[in-house]
């Protein structure tokens, strides 16, 4: 849940680079604010994750577009929808054993009860099903959705009119988001030797924490085999 307020974060810059809105402005900072959950969401699709009815196009191949207009990538079929379903789960299975065993599975009978997804990372915005889905088919899908933009003005930035808006992403990404800012920041300067230091240790710690939060969620997921509770 989002509670940190953007000027809460711009001070925070601001404290770092010693400066209030002088040799970078505001709505400087917050541009690079905006870039900073695009970066995010390139290492952690999962940090904007929505979950939504999709509802699917006859035959097997499904475009996340089609529903989602502004979906990035697919993280997850979860289960059927459709009244005329069963409801049943929907498992994720490696597509080269269906192509194995079942070569003309993508001819095979259209239906509401969609048993299996298969994901290809190198085409995030779409996905197959089997058997293939009939028109009235609806699965519970998520999937990464962007994270949107702010456009205060230098005034609404100023910490002493007391914006409320808040961040577009999870308190627990305040400290990256600090970090990928001060970067873009002393990268201004990177001329002097001193900002470009700064600059590179703002970016190994905005990855460094991007790294741990990945490595930790992976330690505490319950669908590893042989994790202990």
């Amino acid at each position: 849940m989002a509670t940190t307020k953007v000027i809460e974060i711009i001070s925070r810059v601001e404290n770092i680079l010693q400066d209030s809105g002088i040799r970078w402005p505001r709505t400087e900072l917050q541009q690079w604010l905006n870039e900073a959950y695009t970066t995010i969401l390139l290492s952690r699709p999962d940090a904007n994750a929505k979950t939504g009815t999709f509802t699917c196009t006859a035959g097997s191949r499904q475009k996340l577009n089609s529903v989602f207009v502004d979906g990035l990538r697919v993280l997850d079929v979860v289960r059927n929808l459709a009244v005329s379903s069963t409801k049943r789960v929907v498992r994720q299975v490696n597509r080269n054993i269906l192509d194995d065993q079942r070569p003309s599975w993508h001819n095979e009978s259209e239906t509401v009860n969609i048993q299996h997804w298969m994901f290809d990372p190198r085409q995030p915005k779409e996905f197959f099903v089997y058997p293939p889905a009939s028109p009235l088919a609806e699965l519970e899908v998520v999937y990464t959705a962007p994270v949107g933009t702010h456009a205060l003005s230098e005034a609404q930035l100023d910490p002493a009119i007391g914006n409320a808006t808040t961040i577009l992403l999870d308190d627990i990404y305040v400290s990256p988001l600090v970090d990928w800012i001060c970067y873009r920041a002393y990268m201004k300067d990177a001329e002097y030797g001193e900002n470009a230091n700064r600059a590179a240790g703002h970016l190994q710690a905005f990855t460094a924490t991007i790294g741990a939060k990945s490595q930790s969620d992976s330690a505490a997921d319950p669908q590893v085999p042989g994790r202990v509770t």
